[in-house]
């Protein structure tokens, strides 16, 4: 159900609404190139009445009473007078009753009210003077007043956000940018902070996200992605919302500007704050650098030292000086032939050279930059990505556990961890409270959307909260990438072998790549990791022979 208070609609308009095309903002050719409002088409009421059972109650301020209509089906099955507020009142009940092969692919009802709560975001940010609230089951989730964008944001993120957000400003030519965007020690594992809106509408763009990252290069701890609430306002024609359905993409005519001017933007806005180190070189600078005339000659300064001072001799004669001079001649390259070298080579080389080669020979595994494994086999070289290798045996290990139900060991920390939650995160938190359980973890809800981690599994060797975000992070994305239900355990076991398996980067021992390998392939699937990616590659020797043929 969405209830406004605002301008209401006559009994034309509302029974009009819900006909095809028939809201559309466009009255002339041009219109389509300085789109301002939110779905031109006119098709999204059309659409809702075809597939489910909805009521509107709508009145303008200068009539007495207003206009009821209920539609199921695409068929008005009433309309009469109503005595009703000024503004519009929707409701819609049973979601594709009439399409039930439809109704299949909505997922579970924690899943759907994400999508809501995450749809109020966008549109309660982009206009922070609306008032807006949100009930569920008739509890009050939000009641966020009218104010400016700052408000917005900590209404919907909690006060503590205050002290997290730094105030980004620019105007050009071109583009106007303006909003919050956090602070790098702030910077979070998981998402749903990160909003871009242009001209009021909300917008994904990974390209302007790479911008955000570049600018806060090494200044964020690894994998985390700081907040960022960052409004642009430019020319309607620059733009064209209309190359996705949702409209969520836009694409911008002169992106590569608009991805410098932000980059920019953050940088300047976090070395305003002193967030990054500043050096300024202006007119009122105190450092002074000489000029030198162009026909003058450089020569190398001259310095005089006591080359036969000894700090630590106590007696004694001091050792004969040694000149100085020509210390130049000391970096000449001197040129050295192969034979030369060879003749310096010790004569035990060939000795030593056989030794090493026994050496290498009897090495059954190497890690290639900290990604990969190399392998000898008989058919030529495995190539191993370590890290869905270890997800793969992970994943097997936790689909294991949650099928049996038995509970893994618990490993209790000294000092319980605070995690506080968005709304979003506190949802899926409660989705796999029972199944997290008995993998191990012991973990309370303190109210107030924060948990407190009492316990991890023993596997488990990473930061508590480090992890629980990752996991949490991990659990989302795998919901976004499904299109239809799939069981929470499936779910949850995935984004677990995500979240702890080894990441690139991280060294391993002789026994660690051995004990890696051998669990792989006792998996029941060793060749695909459970996200579907490729695991193992191997060169044959043929193939290498081609490389030297």
């Amino acid at each position: 159900q969405v209830i406004d208070n605002g301008s209401g609609m006559s009994e034309t308009d509302a029974r009009m609404a819900f006909e095809r095309h028939a809201t559309s903002k466009i009255s002339q050719a041009a219109d389509l190139f300085a789109l301002r409002t939110m779905g031109f088409r006119g098709e999204a009421l059309a659409s809702i009445a075809a597939i489910a059972e909805l009521e509107l109650k709508t009145r303008r301020n200068n009539d007495d009473l207003g206009t009821f209509l209920h539609i199921s089906a695409s068929e008005v099955l009433n309309q009469t007078p109503v005595n009703c507020p000024v503004g519009s009142n929707f409701a819609v009940k049973n979601l594709f009753f009439n399409i039930p092969a439809r109704r299949k692919f909505l997922k579970t009802n924690s899943t759907e009210l994400k999508h809501i709560y995450s749809e109020f975001h966008r549109t309660a940010l982009a206009n922070p003077e609306i008032a807006f609230s949100l009930k569920q089951n008739d509890s009050l989730v939000y009641n966020l007043k009218s104010g400016n964008y700052k408000q917005r944001i900590l209404s919907l993120f909690g006060k503590n956000t205050s002290q997290n957000l730094v105030k980004l400003k620019t105007e050009t030519s071109l583009v106007n940018m303006y909003g919050y965007i956090g602070k790098p020690e702030f910077a979070r594992k998981t998402g749903g902070e990160q909003f871009f809106f242009v001209n009021k509408r909300y917008m994904r763009h990974s390209y302007f996200h790479k911008a955000i990252l570049m600018a806060y290069e090494k200044l964020l701890p690894p994998d985390t992605v700081p907040a960022y609430f960052i409004y642009f306002e430019i020319d309607p024609q620059e733009i064209d919302v209309n190359i996705h359905p949702t409209k969520t993409e836009i694409k911008f005519s002169d992106a590569v500007s608009v991805f410098r001017i932000l980059r920019v933007a953050i940088k300047e806005a976090l070395g305003k704050f002193n967030i990054i180190p500043s050096i300024d070189f202006g007119e009122q600078s105190d450092i002074l650098i000489p000029s030198m005339p162009q026909d003058e000659q450089v020569e190398p300064p001259s310095i005089e030292i006591n080359t036969s001072y000894n700090p630590f001799q106590t007696g004694g004669s001091p050792p004969e000086k040694q000149s100085v001079e020509n210390w130049e001649s000391l970096y000449e390259q001197e040129n050295y032939s192969f034979e030369n070298r060879q003749e310096s080579l010790p004569s035990d080389f060939n000795s030593k050279s056989q030794n090493a080669v026994n050496q290498v020979d009897s090495i059954k595994h190497f890690q290639l930059k900290r990604k990969y494994i190399l392998t000898q086999v008989k058919s030529g070289l495995m190539l191993v990505n370590q890290k869905r290798a270890h997800e793969r045996i992970l994943f097997e290990q936790f689909s294991q556990i949650l099928r049996s139900n038995t509970a893994a060991v618990a490993q209790q920390n000294l000092f319980p961890s605070q995690l506080p939650l968005n709304e979003i995160d506190y949802l899926i938190f409660q989705e796999i409270s029972a199944e997290i359980q008995s993998l191990g973890f012991d973990v309370s809800d303190l109210g107030g959307h924060t948990i407190a981690i009492n316990a991890l599994p023993a596997y488990i060797e990473q930061e508590p909260v480090s992890f629980f975000e990752s996991l949490i992070e991990s659990y989302r994305n795998q919901q976004q990438a499904l299109d239809i239900q799939q069981d929470v355990k499936s779910t949850l076991a995935l984004s677990m072998a995500k979240a702890a398996a080894i990441n690139y980067g991280q060294a391993l021992n002789m026994q660690e790549m051995e004990e890696l390998i051998a669990s792989l392939f006792s998996c029941e699937n060793h060749n695909y990791s459970p996200s579907g990616k490729k695991i193992i590659h191997i060169v044959t020797i043929s193939e290498m022979d081609k490389f030297f043929a």
